[in-house]
């Protein structure tokens, strides 16, 4: 056991090195990365139909390739997902899709992979542990709590594999223990394998929780591929904790696992424990579930998961891009001159002629920016984030404080079927106390999103209802401009914001809904743009009561430079 202790020390220290050499030659990498990149795929169709004619500097590659989203790189994609072998976005075949987190429209997006690109994956996975043991110690002293769920594998119309990221990330943890052959203290988790892997959700994340639970005083950390799939082990906990004492005390497992591969794994750590079942039955029945995580798992020392983008952040937080893994871009979030990406040529062109990225090496503490990823398996320029209302919601959403409520869940939807066209946010809220809270604070919440939008949305926003009023829903990146373009086209005005509020429980359906078409349950994040109309129907038909802002902003010209005629 000492030199497999030695042994993982020195691959700890060898670890934090790369991370260290690769992160002090940030700007001599990222150059490199480019090159490499470029030289690679020369001659694919993407690039040469953008005009970069075999070109490998950065110069000629910022002024000729756009910008782009998810939406424009689809067509592409899906070529490649129907059969389509020719180089179309790489110059090494596609071996592979990775399936992640639903679009606006309720699909998974196909993200493509190489077999080059596994290496990079592995090292990625292999750096996470090390630099958490810098700031948590003993984590070799214990488990980990993960909760991971797996969607089948399928394959596209072209034969390519098609896979949850969730599934890929296993693999690749899995395939490091294979390299690594053996010792990891650190790949020492609650859930067998059976559980996690098992299909059915139900069974899965029962199984997994009773594993936890059994063994609650050895888990060190609980941990999610994003937060809101933790949040929903609470629920489910809330729901099922009761079941869950009753195996503990008995140690016999719920007739309703019938999964024989889960029920025989769950067997050999499920054992009668009378006095665990009586533990959690009395931290369970409490009438607060603060701090339910400490309580039922007291050596808990962090919660592993993904906060970024539109969930919130416990606290500061710093961010450390592994510069071989790609080429990044980074573009300020404060700007609002950008444009829509998602259709024509035309707006691909009025994006770019704005846009100033900043390269890694440039980045300024303190600022928010999208980032922006060339990489080595067909993605160019293309933003990762859904850039937002989030800090405007979360604004105005400070006015149900003195409730004693909170917004629990929101989305959005730009309705452009009348003139003027209008925004649409629904919120799901918990009401914690019992004073109603008056229209006239939801009305002044609509007015307070409002006034955090941009000089062009405030002049082009009218007051007349009577033309049709809008509704506002918190939407992805690029369709406020999006709809101020249409608006400027047909009518040169935007109707006032409308806030709707839905019964509680109706983002747990969204959230149904889009695991019944395929989602991993461990990949979902919640749409703050719908474009889909089941979902729009599921979330209209849970609405309560409706809000409209109460008047016109203030006039504040936009800049002559920022109306995209």
């Amino acid at each position: 056991m000492e030199k497999k202790k030695i042994w993982w020390t020195e691959y700890n220290n060898k670890a934090l090195s790369f991370i260290e050499e690769v992160t002090s030659k940030s700007n001599e990498i990222q150059k490199q990365v480019l090159t490499e990149i470029l030289s690679q795929n020369a001659n694919v169709e993407y690039l040469q139909k953008h005009g970069l004619k075999g070109h490998i500097d950065k110069e000629t590659f910022k002024k000729v390739m756009p910008v782009v989203d998810y939406e424009y790189m689809k067509p592409y994609i899906n070529r490649i997902a129907n059969g389509d072998t020719s180089s179309i976005l790489c110059s090494i075949p596609i071996s592979e899709f990775c399936t992640s987190s639903a679009t606006s429209g309720g699909e998974s997006k196909l993200m493509p992979r190489t077999e080059d690109d596994r290496e990079r994956r592995l090292l990625l996975l292999s750096l996470v542990m090390p630099v958490m043991d810098q700031f948590v110690s003993g984590l070799d002293k214990g488990k980990g709590m993960n909760f991971f769920f797996v969607k089948p594998e399928f394959k596209t119309p072209g034969g390519l594999v098609a896979r949850p990221g969730t599934t890929i990330v296993l693999e690749s943890t899995k395939l490091i223990k294979d390299k690594n052959q053996t010792y990891d203290p650190y790949a020492n988790y609650t859930s067998p394998i059976e559980a996690t892997l098992c299909p059915d959700w139900y069974q899965s994340m029962y199984a997994q929780l009773l594993c936890g639970l059994c063994q609650n005083s050895d888990v060190l950390y609980v941990g999610s591929f994003y937060a809101s799939g933790l949040i929903r082990v609470i629920k489910f906990l809330e729901n099922h904790w009761l079941l869950l004492c009753n195996d503990i005390r008995t140690g016999q497992l719920d007739s309703k696992i019938v999964d024989l591969a889960v029920r025989e794994a769950v067997m050999k750590i499920l054992k009668p424990n009378p006095g665990l079942a009586d533990f959690i039955q009395a931290e369970c029945s409490k009438t607060s579930w603060k701090g339910i995580l400490i309580r039922l798992w007291p050596n808990t020392k962090y919660i592993n998961t993904v906060v970024t983008g539109t969930m919130s952040q416990p606290s500061d937080v710093s961010y450390t891009f592994i510069p071989t893994l790609g080429y990044f871009e980074f573009l300020p979030v404060n700007r609002k001159d950008h444009g829509d990406t998602n259709s024509t040529s035309e707006q691909i062109a009025s994006l770019n002629e704005n846009q100033e990225l900043t390269d890694l090496v440039d980045v300024e503490l303190g600022r928010e920016y999208e980032v922006v990823v060339t990489n080595y398996t067909g993605l160019y320029r293309c933003r990762v984030d859904e850039v937002e209302l989030q800090n405007s919601v979360k604004h105005a959403a400070n006015n149900l404080i003195q409730f004693d409520a909170t917004l629990k869940e929101y989305t959005s939807y730009a309705d452009m079927s009348s003139i003027p066209g209008h925004y649409v946010l629904y919120w799901e809220i918990r009401l914690n106390g019992q004073t109603p809270i008056p229209s006239s604070v939801f009305e002044d919440c609509c007015l307070l999103v409002e006034k955090s939008l941009n000089s062009e949305y405030r002049t082009l926003r009218v007051e007349d209802k009577s033309i049709g009023p809008l509704e506002i829903k918190v939407v992805e990146n690029g369709t406020f401009d999006k709809l101020m373009d249409y608006a400027v086209r047909k009518d040169k005005s935007i109707g006032p914001l409308e806030i709707r509020v839905v019964e509680n429980g109706t983002f747990d359906k969204l959230m149904d809904y889009a695991i019944s078409k395929g989602i991993s349950s461990s990949l979902y994040k919640t749409p703050r743009f719908v474009k889909h109309a089941p979902m729009i129907e599921l979330l209209n038909s849970n609405v309560v009561s409706s809000y409209f802002s109460p008047k016109c902003l203030e006039l504040i010209p936009a800049p002559a430079k920022e109306i995209k005629l």
